[in-house]
């Protein structure tokens, strides 16, 4: 008896380990404030697309485990299996990659760039481009919003123009201070980004917002990982996909006004 009370117990354990194991969505993200923020002490708040994750899968009973990391260490760790999914990752058609991207958007966004309040400069095409100090960051990708623009910033030829900004969580931060202090010339971004950390860092005496932007809308969409067996994988796309749906319209305008962003009409 004493043995077979053992080995329930142990089968208890086992059963409700894996059950919360089951129930634990692992999410890598990287800083993209105000639609993707690392928490701190003094301000807890993850930003608008944390907020709508964990809202969809908290309904089904999931726990969210976040790793905050730079976004190419991220991708990494979600084709490694390390992290199930990232909430959003620019779409630029199918890859041979260790994702499979959700099929709901999370979002398109508006592209704009920054440059000095004394820049006369406005986007007119690739060939605007020329002799100007790009600031951008590792891994990002612009091809959906314009192909050219990402093939200008890939081509060796302009490597002297481009300069690449790595970190863990201020990468945008440096780039505005950066144009500030004439050091590059101009960046390209989600225009809610732009806004924000202009904003945040009061230097709208310093720099400005100049459109057009990019040709296309800048879309995003989650990741999940292939090393997640296939029907599970399945399963957590079809929740991001139908609950993605059922943010749209007011939830996700109340979301966006919390940190202080709206799309403009």
């Amino acid at each position: 008896m004493h043995r077979l009370f053992v080995f329930m117990l142990l089968l208890t354990a086992t059963m409700v380990a894996n059950t919360s194991q089951a129930a634990t969505l692992k999410v890598c993200y990287d800083q993209w404030a105000p639609m993707t923020i690392f928490p701190s002490e003094d301000a807890p708040e993850r930003g608008v697309i944390i907020d709508m994750l964990d809202h969809i899968y908290t309904s089904y009973g999931y726990t969210l485990e976040y790793y905050e990391v730079p976004l190419a260490r991220g991708l990494s760790m979600v084709e490694d299996g390390l992290c199930d999914m990232l909430p959003e990752y620019v779409f630029s058609g199918p890859k041979d990659t260790g994702f499979e991207y959700a099929r709901e958007k999370t979002f398109a966004y508006i592209t704009a760039f920054v440059v000095r309040q004394d820049d006369p400069w406005r986007y007119n095409g690739i060939q605007s481009m020329n002799g100007r100090r790009i600031a951008t960051g590792p891994g990002w990708d612009y091809s959906s919003a314009s192909l050219e623009y990402q093939k200008y910033i890939d081509d060796p030829r302009n490597a002297d123009f481009i300069e690449v900004i790595s970190g863990y969580d201020d990468v945008v931060d440096r780039i505005f201070t950066m144009i500030k202090e004439n050091r590059v010339d101009l960046y390209a971004d989600n225009e809610l980004v732009l806004q924000y950390v202009l904003n945040r860092l009061d230097m709208n005496d310093d720099l400005k917002i100049v459109r057009p932007g990019l040709e296309k809308k800048l879309v995003e969409k989650a990741i999940f990982s292939k090393k997640i067996p296939p029907g599970k994988r399945q399963q957590l796309i079809r929740i991001w996909n139908e609950g993605r749906l059922s943010m749209k319209g007011e939830k996700e305008s109340v979301l966006l006004e919390k940190y202080g962003v709206r799309f403009e009409e």
